[in-house]
């Protein structure tokens, strides 16, 4: 359990204790008990560390650690672990440049990424921080939020166009998103970087939640219609894989994608 307050604490210990109280306590209401600090303090601090990617809340509205703290306490590492074997395969089954990301507060960050055999090398780099609304693993997450956190993630991150076919409307990318979540996947079709196609799934924590995602990137032209339908079957098994392996329970795995047009 957490420390508690003695005296008048700093900023910084204010947010330490908080940080301490993470492990036992996931509610605004429990860690103020815990630590001693009133619920409005408590309240102001994970929200800010959670537009920081040091928390997470999930669809029970429970504080967690984010992927930022997760790598500060090495973990993040260890789901590294985990899923990289998965990734090998699916690089080697694509042929493509294949990614893992984590969301990190209003964001995801790449941590790992593995080069398929073409001619070419794609741009991304382990580290990379990546917006939510335009990439593939990106919209994957958005569409497996629930609703009211999604339109929270929207009002407060400007749509901005990465190239003139990205979605910077909020209603039309809601309607996008719909459709994401329908099917299982999301195609970054040219909207984050011109000339580069993204095929995109989420990687789901033990509650159904998207901690991140898989993606499979090519140039535009190495990736058309017929490699899409070839490569989400196996883009979607590894997702769901990777689920299972980090603690997803069996029922709660998401179904394979129906057959969809590229969009």
């Amino acid at each position: 359990m957490a420390g508690s307050v003695s005296g008048h604490p700093s900023a910084v210990a204010k947010v330490v204790l908080v940080l301490e109280a993470l492990p036992n306590c996931h509610g605004v209401s429990e860690i103020s008990r815990g630590t001693g600090l009133p619920t409005s303090t408590v309240h102001r601090i994970l929200s800010e560390l959670a537009g920081l990617g040091w928390v997470r809340v999930d669809s029970e509205h429970r504080y967690l650690p984010g992927v930022r703290l997760l790598s500060l306490a090495g973990q993040s590492a260890s789901i590294t672990e985990i899923v990289h074997p998965i990734l090998g395969r699916l690089c080697a089954a694509t042929g493509h440049t294949v990614h893992f990301a984590l969301r990190s507060g209003d964001e995801a960050v790449y941590v790992d990424k593995l080069e398929g055999d073409r001619a070419y090398v794609m741009r991304s780099r382990v580290g990379l921080s990546i917006p939510l609304h335009c990439t593939a693993i990106g919209k994957a997450i958005l569409a497996g939020l629930p609703r009211p956190e999604l339109r929270a993630v929207l009002a407060r991150n400007p749509l901005t166009a990465m190239t003139a076919r990205t979605i910077t409307d909020p209603e039309l990318l809601l309607a996008h998103l719909e459709s994401v979540a329908e099917r299982g996947y999301a195609v970054d079709d040219e909207e984050n970087e011109e000339h580069t196609r993204c095929l995109g799934a989420a990687v789901l924590d033990h509650h159904g939640q998207p901690i991140g995602g898989i993606s499979v990137s090519a140039l535009a032209f190495d990736l058309d219609r017929a490699k899409v339908r070839a490569c989400v079957p196996l883009l979607t098994a590894a997702a769901r894989e990777a689920s299972q392996a980090l603690g997803l329970p069996s029922a709660l795995t998401p179904r394979p994608p129906k057959k969809s047009g590229r969009r």
